[in-house]
């Protein structure tokens, strides 16, 4: 398997200073900054970023475990709140919020929430993230 890079950079102080962050495929190549991490500046952050990789990794874990179960799923559309917060002197996060809705014929709601509970468990950037309390909430349109 290949090794997934990306970079960042980042010139003079913490509030004042900026960045800019690079994916390796170069699908994203943009800046970051005190004011789009901590409030609505322009920019994206490393939350923002970490979300985007939760929510795509856990719609294709589901995508497998729907495919092993021999069902698959019209579309799957999952949404990554990631909280960042303080704790005494440090930052941290301690919980990730995931909702995803599938469109998936021939299963029931309650099959649907077993096949993306299975998928969160077994997620590998949900595993990364085992330090952080991760909910989710799985809806099944049709």
């Amino acid at each position: 398997m290949p090794i997934r890079k990306a970079e960042a950079e980042w010139f003079g102080k913490v509030t004042d200073g900026k960045g800019h962050m690079k994916l390796g495929s170069g699908a994203f190549d943009g800046p970051y900054s005190f004011q789009s991490r901590m409030q609505d500046g322009a920019g994206t952050n490393p939350e923002e970023l970490i979300g985007a990789a939760h929510a795509g990794c856990f719609s294709m874990a589901l995508s497998a475990v729907l495919t092993q179960a021999g069902l698959t799923a019209t579309r799957i559309h999952t949404k990554a709140g990631v909280h960042l917060e303080k704790s005494g002197d440090a930052w941290g996060i301690p919980k990730i919020d995931l909702e995803t809705e599938g469109e998936v014929p021939g299963i029931d709601q309650a099959k649907f929430q077993e096949y993306a509970e299975t998928a969160k468990k077994n997620c590998p950037v949900s595993k990364l993230y085992t330090g952080a309390e991760i909910t989710l909430k799985a809806t099944l349109v049709s």
